[in-house]
């Protein structure tokens, strides 16, 4: 799959998701609510050049520029365009997400020297939120939770009650391979218990198409295989390394960025150690590990 041209779908008359194809590695999605007279947008983007795109596409949608920029975690891919937004928007997040967001500056430009990222300047929330946030905006109610350790320390479920919509951020990558690294396998399912409880019948994944519930599903079934095979593997005393090169993915072997199977299974091992959720681990084992699941290449920003 190659990158496509990022699409706008309306959602409901006043909810838009932003998706950019093929949702790999830094192609993250976005979206807006809007009543025509002020905005919220779920996300930005990874390059400059993305960002001012999505900023278009809200405009051409007939939404005024943000008031208030929720980020659903820390990663560049969805904040790395805040500035495009600030100083005219609040950019709101859990108060680790700001923290990661300091602590990580331009990470992505570590990781891909050669992708043309722009002028980014790293802008974290200005409001942050610890456990449960409403903001009533665009002539709507925006709940904001955080379902503890997941996909990253930080992460924020956007939830639209009237609509009955869901942005989950990265705790979802329909059609995608998971990234835990950063996070927790158990904590990632407890977050789709959390998904659950809300009663969404719309999900707007952090990568991939828009989608329904039964994405917790297919997340759930990749989560619990990665820890069978991870309780396995870690008895047998493999390294992920080892264990991933062993390991028949199934089901799942279509979804795009397989290798970073390895990259979870050292957040598997991690938990297995006894070590907390979100808890650093080596960047250079993780890449490293997925740069030889990926054919010896380190994988490839597509934005």
């Amino acid at each position: 799959m190659s990158a496509g041209q990022p699409y706008v779908e309306r959602l409901t008359p006043d909810v838009s998701a932003y998706i950019q194809p093929d949702g790999g590695w830094c192609l993250n999605n976005a979206g807006w609510v809007s009543d025509g007279e002020s905005s919220l947008l779920v996300d930005t983007a990874a390059t400059e050049r993305r960002a001012r795109e999505l900023r278009e596409a809200l405009l051409a949608d007939g939404a005024p520029l943000p008031g208030h920029v929720v980020n659903t975690h820390h990663h560049g891919d969805h904040t790395y365009g805040n500035g495009v937004f600030a100083p005219g928007a609040v950019v709101v997040a859990h108060e680790q997400c700001r923290a990661e967001a300091l602590a990580a500056g331009h990470q992505l430009h570590l990781l891909w020297p050669q992708t043309d990222f722009g002028t980014i300047a790293i802008t974290p929330a200005s409001l942050t939120y610890s456990r449960r946030m409403t903001l009533h905006t665009a002539g709507c109610e925006v709940v904001l939770i955080h379902p503890g350790v997941a996909h990253t320390t930080g992460d924020s479920i956007v939830w639209l009650p009237r609509q009955r919509i869901v942005f989950t951020g990265d705790l979802i990558f329909e059609g995608g391979t998971p990234f835990l690294p950063m996070g927790s396998l158990s904590g990632s399912l407890r977050a789709l218990d959390v998904l659950r409880e809300l009663g969404a019948e719309t999900v707007v994944p952090g990568h991939g198409p828009v989608t329904d519930p039964s994405a917790y599903e297919r997340a759930e079934r990749y989560f619990r295989f990665l820890g069978e095979r991870a309780e396995e593997a870690y008895e047998a005393g493999r390294t992920p390394l080892e264990a991933a090169q062993a390991t028949d993915l199934g089901e799942f072997a279509a979804w795009p960025e397989s290798e970073r199977f390895v990259a979870n299974l050292h957040r598997a091992y991690a938990e297995l150690d006894g070590r907390p959720p979100g808890s650093p681990l080596d960047p250079v084992a993780v890449f490293g590990d997925m740069a030889v699941m990926n054919g010896g290449r380190m994988v490839s920003c597509h934005a």
